[in-house]
């Protein structure tokens, strides 16, 4: 059995800006801000800059879990584009990471990649 990708992160504003292929497995993060138990639907929410991004998540995998509105999130799970233009992340793992230092998540987010870009360029 292949086990599933382990997810690379992307920013809630490029998962919103449609700046990820479908398919792909990814993690992102954003404080909840509507969970409807009857859909299995939540939403995350993110600022950057000027603009609030919005990521939809299928909770359908993950349920039952204890939603707490207003806290921050970690999800994990593949992005699968819809027919009205926007796209949902099909959750695996939705973890409430409320109290972590979001400039430093940022930060480290920033570095992954750049060592990433570093040691793919050298091979």
């Amino acid at each position: 059995m292949m086990l599933p990708k382990p997810g690379i992160y992307y920013f809630p504003w490029e998962v919103s800006t449609g700046q990820v292929p479908d398919g792909d497995t990814l993690r992102t993060f954003g404080r909840l801000h509507l969970y409807d138990v009857t859909q299995s639907r939540a939403t995350l929410v993110a600022q950057h800059g000027a603009g609030q991004h919005q990521v939809l998540i299928c909770t359908q995998l993950v349920e039952p879990f204890q939603a707490q509105l207003g806290s921050l999130y970690i999800v994990l799970g593949e992005l699968e584009h819809q027919e009205d233009g926007g796209s949902v992340v099909k959750a695996r793992l939705l973890t409430c990471v409320e109290g972590i230092n979001l400039p430093l998540l940022e930060q480290a987010i920033q570095e992954q990649r750049l060592y990433r870009q570093e040691r793919d360029s050298s091979q």
